[in-house]
């Protein structure tokens, strides 16, 4: 990887871009709300670099230590990953050594990148895909910075900037559900959380809802298969 080989990833990755610098100035300004000094928020970006979980990670900072429910929360809201994996297992083989950060550096929005576009002719594939990589996570760790700058040198009210997460979540809700004609796994996700927010409240229902969800989608993932091939073929 050199400066021409960023050049001319850069464009590919003007979304993301765009998508992480704001998220990244929101969970910055919300951290450094709780009274943490910017550079926290720049460690977090390099060192756990998960949009989501950093957004959660606030709460988890600021209430009583929970070890076990954390440990549980972290990974079912991160569980897609395996399946990401799963899925690039063949593709990281070209990697060598750098397929472990390829590996630490998958999120949403790069995982849809590295599945949907082709590298130029002039451009190795692992060269490609690894600029990607580099580049989104240099995105999401300056948003967290500046916004770690921003909220230590300008006092305002924060409340509702966390809405942000969801509002991000809402969308790619919605684009996906556009792209795909499967939309089995979706009306799952919406159905299991509201049993899980009316049986069990708003303290327990992510952790119970997402490992139903998780469970759902082992138990029942030859059959969305099979029926995803056979609208594809029709």
């Amino acid at each position: 990887m050199n400066y021409q080989t960023l050049k001319i990833v850069f464009p590919y990755t003007l979304p993301v871009l765009m998508g992480y610098i704001f998220m990244g100035i929101a969970f910055g300004v919300l951290l450094s709300s709780k009274g943490y000094a910017f550079y926290w928020g720049t460690l977090m970006g390099i060192l756990i670099y998960a949009g989501s979980m950093q957004f959660i990670a606030i709460g988890l900072l600021t209430t009583p230590l929970n070890l076990l429910g954390a440990a549980i929360l972290t990974f079912t809201v991160n569980a897609r990953h395996l399946f990401y994996g799963l899925s690039l297992l063949e593709k990281f083989k070209i990697f060598g050594f750098k397929k472990f950060y390829m590996i630490f550096s998958l999120t949403d929005e790069t995982y849809s990148l590295l599945c949907t576009l082709k590298p130029p002719a002039k451009i190795s594939p692992a060269d490609f895909y690894f600029s990607i990589a580099f580049l989104n996570h240099f995105y999401w760790i300056l948003g967290c910075t500046l916004g770690g700058i921003l909220g230590s040198l300008i006092t305002f009210n924060s409340q509702g900037i966390d809405f942000s997460m969801t509002a991000l979540f809402i969308v790619i809700f919605v684009e996906q559900w556009e792209k795909t004609e499967q939309h089995i796994p979706a009306l799952a996700g919406i159905l299991i959380t509201a049993l899980s927010l009316i049986f069990f409240g708003t303290k327990s229902f992510i952790i119970i809802s997402m490992l139903c969800l998780v469970l759902t989608l082992i138990f029942f993932r030859k059959k969305l298969e099979s029926t995803s091939e056979v609208d594809h073929a029709e």
